[in-house]
C-alpha cells in the first residue's frame, strides 16, 4: 500500500474555507442564529467564466429572508470582503454567488503538495472485510471483483486519513470445504498424508485439482441425494475437531488460502488480518453471542414445520426481491441460524464475528503469524495462546464496518444489523455498512478465447460461471492471458526491451486492465468482462490511462534533455514566473482548468467514499486522462517558443500527472516506466 497523501492541498480544504466565511458572514449579516443557516453547497460552474466555485446558498435563504436570491447574492458578495486564495467574489444575475480562485496561488501551494507526507487521523478505527473466497478452490474473476472494491475502498479510506484494518474472513467450517473433503477421502480414498504431499509438491496446482475435485463432488451429490448425509456427517466433524476429519480439512483450507494470497498478491491486494472462521467455534464466540440473543428473544426455537429443530431469526428488513424489484414471495422470512442437528449456520457465526469487531462481545482471539508480506507480518487468528509472543497488534474494536460480499447476501447482512439492534447497539448497528455488488460475467468472446464452445446459445448478453459446476475463469488463468497479451502489443511497440523489461511491463498493463475494468462500472451492475475491451490502449481503460502518465513524464523527461529544467524543480522555477499565460485568454483558462480538474482528487473521494460507489474514482481518472491528452494536442510544450508559457504548460501537465498517477494507486494500479 502507497504512502497517505497529503490531500490538505487539494480542493476540499478550499471549499471548507469557503463554508467557514460563508456561514459567518450570514450570521452577521442577516443576523441569523447558527442553527438556522443553510448547509452551503459548493458546485461547479457550467461554463469557466463563471467562476471556479458556485454556491446556491441564496436560494436556501429567499424564503426566509423574504428576498429575491439575486439580491441575497448581492448582499453576500459585498459583505463577504477579501478572502484569501480567492481573486473575486460576484453575484451572478439567477442568484448564484460565485468564487473565482486566485490562479497563481492556488497552483504553487498544490506544487508543494508532498505525497510521502501522511495524512491526518480523521475519525475513528474502519474494519474492512472482503475477498473471504472459500478456501476450497481457486479464486475466480467473481472474487477479482470482490477484492478490487474492497481493496479500493481500503485505499480511499486511508487517503481520508480514516485508519483502516483489513480483513479477509476464512470460512474453514463451511460446506465448501467438507465437499473437498469428501472428494478426497470417499471419492479418491486418499488419506491426510497423501492430500499433504499434493498439496506441498510444487509441481501440483492444488487450488486447481480442488477446482476440479469440487465439481466432482457435486456431480456425485446429484447421482445420488441420500450421500449428501455424508456432506452433513463430514461438516459437523469438522466443527468439532480434534479428529481425522477436521485436520484434513485445515489442511486443505490451509493450502488453499496460500494459493489464494499468492494470487491477490499479483493484483497488489493484501490485508492486516485472515479471520478463520473454526476459532469463532471453539474460542466459543458464538456460544456466547447464541445465549445472548435468546435471552432476549431475537432467536427461537422453531417447533413444527420444515424448520422444526432449528433456531431461527425473523428477517424484519430488506426483505429479498425479485428481478423486477417486487417482494419475492418465495424468499425466506426465517432464517436458520443453528440446523436441527446443532451445526451452527454461517450467519450465526458471522454474526458472532460482527460483535467481536465492534469489541462487544467481551472476548478476543488469540493471533499468530500466517505469513510475510512485503516485509511485515501477515496475522492470522487462532485458538491456541501464546503464539504472538505479545507481538500482535490491537485488531477489531471497531468504530465503522464494511462487509464487501455480493448483493444476493443483502438480507443476511441485515441480520447483523438486526442482531446489533437487538442487542442495543444501535449505534454499531448504523455503522455496519454492506457494500454489495453484482456478479461477473464474461463477454461472449472472452468466453470462446477462454475455450467455451457455443456460448450464443444462450441467448444471454453475456455467459455466466458457476465455480459449483467447475465452469468459470480462474483468477490466475485470466491474469496469464492477460499477461500474455500485453507482452505482444508491448514487444510491438518496443522490441529493442529484454524479455523481463516487457514481462514486467506487461504484468503492471494487465493488472491495471483488470482492476479497473472491475471498478468503472457501478457496484449494482453486472458486468461482462471483456479481455480486448480491458486491454485497449484506447478509450475507459487501465491501459489508456497508464499511457496518459507515460506520456506526459516523456514530455518531461524531453524538456529536462532540452533545457535542463527537470520535474522536480518545477514548482521552484513556477514562482518565479509572471501569472499572465495561467491568467489571460483561453489557452490560461484551458491551462487552469487542467490544474483545477487534477486538484478535485480528494473531493471524489469523499463522494465515493459517501455513496460507495468506487465507480466515481474510475470515471475521474479517465475524464481527467482525457482533459491532459486533449491540453497536450491543443497547447504543445516543447514546440512553445515562449519560456514562460512552455513552464507553465510544462507545471501544469506535471501536476496532472501527479494526481493521475495518485488516482491510479487509489486503484491498485502501477504505472509502468514504458508502454
Amino acid at each position: 500500500m502507497p504512502a497517505g497523501y497529503n490531500s490538505g492541498l487539494m480542493i476540499l480544504p478550499v471549499h471548507a474555507h469557503v463554508r467557514q466565511r460563508l456561514q459567518a458572514t450570514l450570521q452577521a449579516q442577516f443576523h441569523l442564529d447558527p442553527a438556522a443557516v443553510p448547509s452551503i453547497v459548493i458546485e461547479t460552474p457550467p461554463r469557466r467564466a463563471l467562476g471556479d466555485l458556485a454556491v446556491p446558498v441564496a436560494f436556501e435563504l429567499a424564503r426566509t429572508l423574504r428576498k429575491a436570491p439575486r439580491v441575497i447574492a448581492q448582499e453576500l458578495a459585498t459583505a463577504l470582503g477579501p478572502i484569501d486564495g480567492i481573486s473575486r467574489v460576484e453575484a451572478a444575475p439567477n442568484g448564484y454567488l460565485n468564487f473565482f480562485l486566485d490562479r497563481r496561488s492556488f497552483v504553487l501551494a498544490r506544487l508543494k503538495d508532498d505525497p510521502t507526507l501522511p495524512p491526518a487521523s480523521s475519525g475513528g478505527k474502519v474494519i474492512v472485510e472482503h475477498t473471504a473466497i472459500n478456501p476450497n478452490k481457486a479464486a475466480h474473476i467473481g472474487h477479482l471483483r470482490n477484492s478490487a472494491l474492497g481493496d479500493t475502498l481500503v485505499r480511499l479510506l486511508r487517503f481520508q486519513g480514516r485508519p483502516v484494518e483489513v480483513q479477509n474472513y476464512i470460512d474453514d467450517t463451511g460446506v465448501q470445504v467438507a465437499d473437498v473433503v469428501v472428494g478426497f477421502t470417499v471419492i479418491e480414498g486418499k488419506t491426510l498424508a497423501d492430500v499433504a504431499a499434493l498439496a506441498d509438491d510444487p509441481a501440483v496446482r492444488f487450488d486447481y485439482l480442488c477446482w476440479d475435485l469440487y465439481a466432482r463432488v457435486t456431480e456425485w451429490y446429484d447421482a445420488d441425494k441420500t450421500r449428501l448425509t455424508i456432506r452433513a456427517d463430514t461438516m459437523h466433524a469438522i466443527e468439532e475437531g480434534g479428529n481425522p476429519t477436521a485436520e484434513l480439512g485445515a489442511l486443505i483450507a490451509d493450502r488453499i488460502v496460500r494459493c489464494h494470497l499468492r494470487t491477490m498478491a499479483r493484483m497488489n491486494v493484501d490485508y492486516d488480518l485472515l479471520s478463520w472462521e473454526g476459532d469463532i467455534l471453539r474460542l466459543q464466540f458464538w456460544a456466547k453471542a447464541f445465549e445472548e440473543l435468546k435471552a432476549l428473544g431475537a432467536v427461537y426455537l422453531q417447533t413444527d414445520g420444515p424448520l422444526a429443530g432449528c433456531w431461527v431469526m425473523k428477517i424484519d428488513e430488506a426483505t429479498p426481491a425479485t428481478a423486477d424489484g417486487e417482494p419475492d414471495p418465495e424468499a425466506e422470512r426465517e432464517k436458520v441460524i443453528v440446523r436441527s442437528n446443532g451445526t451452527v449456520t454461517y450467519v450465526g457465526k458471522d454474526i458472532a464475528n460482527q460483535f467481536w469487531k465492534f469489541g462487544l462481545l467481551g472476548r478476543d482471539f488469540h493471533y499468530r503469524v500466517f505469513d510475510e508480506r512485503g516485509g511485515r507480518p501477515l496475522w492470522a487468528t487462532t485458538s491456541v495462546p501464546g503464539q504472538d509472543r505479545g507481538l500482535a497488534p490491537q485488531f477489531g474494536r471497531a468504530d465503522a464496518v464494511y462487509n464487501v460480499i455480493d448483493s444476493r447476501q443483502a438480507y443476511l447482512q441485515q441480520l447483523l444489523k438486526q442482531s446489533l439492534a437487538a442487542m442495543g447497539f444501535p449505534a454499531q448497528a448504523a455503522n455496519s455498512t454492506h457494500f454489495a455488488y453484482e456478479m461477473v460475467a464474461l463477454s461472449h468472446a472472452t468466453a470462446r478465447e477462454l475455450g467455451y464452445a457455443d456460448t450464443e446459445d444462450s441467448g444471454k448478453p453475456f455467459v455466466e460461471v458457476s465455480g459449483r459446476k467447475g465452469l468459470g475463469v480462474k483468477a490466475d488463468d485470466l491474469l496469464d492471458r492477460l499477461i500474455a497479451t500485453a507482452s505482444e502489443e508491448v514487444r510491438s511497440r518496443q522490441p529493442e526491451l529484454p524479455a523481463d523489461v516487457i514481462h514486467a511491463t506487461a504484468s503492471r498493463i494487465a493488472v491495471a486492465a483488470v482492476r479497473y475494468f472491475l471498478v468503472k462500472f457501478s457496484r449494482g451492475k453486472v458486468i461482462a468482462f471483456d479481455i480486448r475491451e480491458a486491454l485497449s490502449f484506447e478509450g475507459e481503460t487501465g491501459p489508456y490511462l497508464q499511457y496518459a502518465i507515460v506520456r506526459a513524464r516523456n514530455i518531461l523527461a524531453k524538456l529536462q534533455d532540452r533545457d535542463q529544467v527537470t520535474a522536480a524543480s518545477l514548482p521552484s522555477r513556477a514562482e518565479t514566473l509572471p501569472s499572465a499565460p495561467l491568467d489571460e485568454g483561453e489557452d490560461g483558462d484551458e491551462l487552469w482548468g487542467l490544474v483545477l480538474e487534477a486538484a478535485r482528487l480528494d473531493e471524489i473521494v469523499e463522494s465515493a467514499v459517501r455513496s460507495l460507489e468506487i465507480s466515481h474514482v474510475a470515471k475521474f481518472a479517465f475524464g481527467l486522462a482525457q482533459s491532459f491528452n486533449a491540453f497536450y494536442h491543443r497547447q504543445p510544450i516543447l514546440k512553445e517558443e515562449r519560456a514562460d508559457v512552455r513552464l507553465w504548460r510544462a507545471t501544469a501537465v506535471f501536476y496532472c500527472a501527479t494526481q493521475l498517477t495518485r488516482t491510479l494507486n487509489l486503484m491498485g494500479c502501477e504505472v509502468p516506466e514504458r508502454m
